[in-house]
């Protein structure tokens, strides 16, 4: 087996272009059969959702969700993995994440995609505070318990 890929992990505020990660994965190889992306987008709630607050501790967060990207890379035979999760302000429509797994084969591409967003969406270290449309100030969100209960299927 060949050894594990490099997974590259951003938290930043700033935004990103999903073609442009994805390409950065692929530009050259021969080796890449198979490329799935997941760009996740702040809703607006039917209306109620002027923004999401996201916050993060700097260091530990790039640090935990490098520690699940690795293991991802472990786990299934990747050629490129890219997580990038973003910080601050986002207004509806926005980015928020983008998780790119590249490898030989389909079905490690979308596994691996699959079980870094269950990581991202139930145990990342993010706070996550709602702006809504009624009231200036907003309600700190938790992990919904849909979202824990998927993460459950890649214990080992």
């Amino acid at each position: 087996m060949t050894a594990p890929c490099e997974p590259l992990v951003r938290v930043q505020a700033e935004d990103f272009d999903p073609a442009a990660e994805s390409r950065r994965l692929t530009e050259g190889r021969r080796d890449v059969g198979a490329v799935v992306s997941f760009t996740g987008l702040c809703r607006d709630e039917n209306g109620r959702l002027d923004a999401l607050e996201l916050e993060h501790y700097p260091g530990m967060a790039e640090a935990e969700i490098a520690r699940i990207a690795a293991e991802a890379a472990e786990r299934w035979p990747l050629t490129g993995l890219t997580v990038i999760h973003r910080y601050g302000r986002i207004t509806p429509g926005e980015n928020i994440v983008l998780v790119v797994a590249a490898s030989s084969h389909r079905r490690a591409a979308f596994e691996s995609a699959d079980f870094l967003m269950d990581f991202l969406k139930s145990r990342a270290p993010f706070w996550k505070k709602e702006h809504v449309s009624e009231k200036n100030s907003g309600d700190w969100v938790e992990a919904r318990a849909g979202d824990l209960e998927d993460m459950k299927r890649w214990q080992r």
